[in-house]
């Protein structure tokens, strides 16, 4: 079976600061993969050159089917109602009905006409994915998409992104700080550190989670960031 994503000795770097230096990662279909590292470690930017944002690379890297990304800011244009966020860039279809059922799929059913400075940030981080969803994509990449939510908000919408992504099975490849978030959602956790992939975690657990069930790995990937869990707890 083809990879959704495929990289070989990806090098990224910014004037004489490298940034990614000899990435190598495969995805498989309907895989739900998790990246976790340091701050200034090159997850982002990596997101972005999977998403056709950044061409200034060496290595190679190919993502055959379709690409959507949420950013951890929702991006959407206030002088549009939420539909027209939803459905933007659609042609040869109805906008308003596409984005009419992509709401419904992400709970917001009467949200189709409201402003986007009326909704609330948990709100607005659901238009944004329902934004990625409406294209349909093989390979979807979340940068940090609940960072700036409360941790309430934030609980729910991890319950929703792996409700789309069980619907959708999509290929995930999220970016984020949170280990917890990351045993949570991923099939696979993928540990960058100045660069380069130092560790991959399968996570081999049912759905859905509890914090209880993966002490163990939280432990192992806490130690992969040089973390000490007793530092973390």
């Amino acid at each position: 079976m083809a990879s959704a994503v495929s990289i070989r000795g990806l090098h990224k770097a910014f004037g004489s600061r490298v940034v990614l230096d000899g990435v190598d990662l495969e995805i498989a279909p309907g895989e739900f993969v998790a990246l976790l590292g340091r701050s200034g470690c090159g997850k982002s930017t990596l997101l972005r050159i999977l998403a056709g944002l950044d061409s200034d690379v060496r290595g190679s890297f190919s993502v055959p089917g379709t690409v959507s990304i949420a950013f951890q800011q929702p991006r959407l244009l206030p002088w549009r109602r939420v539909w027209r966020n939803v459905s933007l860039g659609l042609h040869g279809v109805d906008g308003r009905e596409v984005a009419r059922k992509a709401l419904d799929e992400v709970r917001l059913p009467d949200h189709a006409d409201a402003w986007p400075l009326t909704l609330s940030g948990g709100e607005a981080q659901r238009v944004s994915l329902a934004r990625a969803l409406v294209r349909q994509p093989d390979v979807l990449l979340l940068d940090e998409p609940f960072g700036a939510l409360d941790a309430l908000t934030r609980l729910a919408m991890h319950r929703l992104v792996e409700d789309l992504w069980e619907a959708h099975r999509p290929a995930v490849l999220l970016v984020t700080h949170d280990v917890d978030e990351a045993l949570l959602l991923a099939d696979r956790i993928v540990v960058l550190d100045e660069g380069r992939v130092v560790a991959s975690h399968f996570v081999d657990l049912p759905r859905p989670r509890r914090r209880a069930s993966f002490v163990e790995q939280r432990v192992r990937v806490l130690a992969d960031l040089g973390v000490d869990d007793a530092q973390a707890a």
